[in-house]
């Protein structure tokens, strides 16, 4: 069963961070929200992140992970470290091996503080 499913998804109401167009950030919301936007800045981790959200039923077995890359597995494990870190997945060992899940609730924060809700795009020059 994936874990991805035990979790509540926040509304947009819930959202612990209003988008950066109606308020500036805490200072602890940004100290925690730069630490996911640094763990997402490589771009192993990046796909790792895509790898694991894509995967059959949510989760993914370190197992899966390794082939997509040109790293080693212990370089695999070092990122998915980070990530797990920084509140972007979550981890639980089975047997010998380790599952990740993405937590949909730190994606959702992401996706509020980048919100630009009413403010029209603007033309490039």
């Amino acid at each position: 069963m994936s874990k991805q499913a035990d979790l509540p998804l926040l509304g947009q109401d819930e959202a612990c961070c209003a988008p950066m167009v109606r308020e500036p950030l805490g200072e602890a919301d940004a100290a925690e929200l730069s630490r996911m936007f640094k763990a997402l800045s490589d771009p192993i981790r990046l796909r790792l992140l895509s790898l694991i959200a894509s995967h059959e039923g949510g989760e993914a077995c370190v197992c899966d992970l390794t082939d997509p890359f040109d790293v080693s597995q212990p370089t695999i494990s070092h990122h998915l470290k980070v990530l797990r870190e920084a509140g972007l997945v979550g981890s639980e060992r089975r047997g010998t091996w380790v599952y990740y899940w993405v937590l949909p609730e730190a994606l959702g924060r992401l996706s509020a503080l980048l919100e630009t809700p009413g403010v029209p795009a603007k033309a490039s020059a």
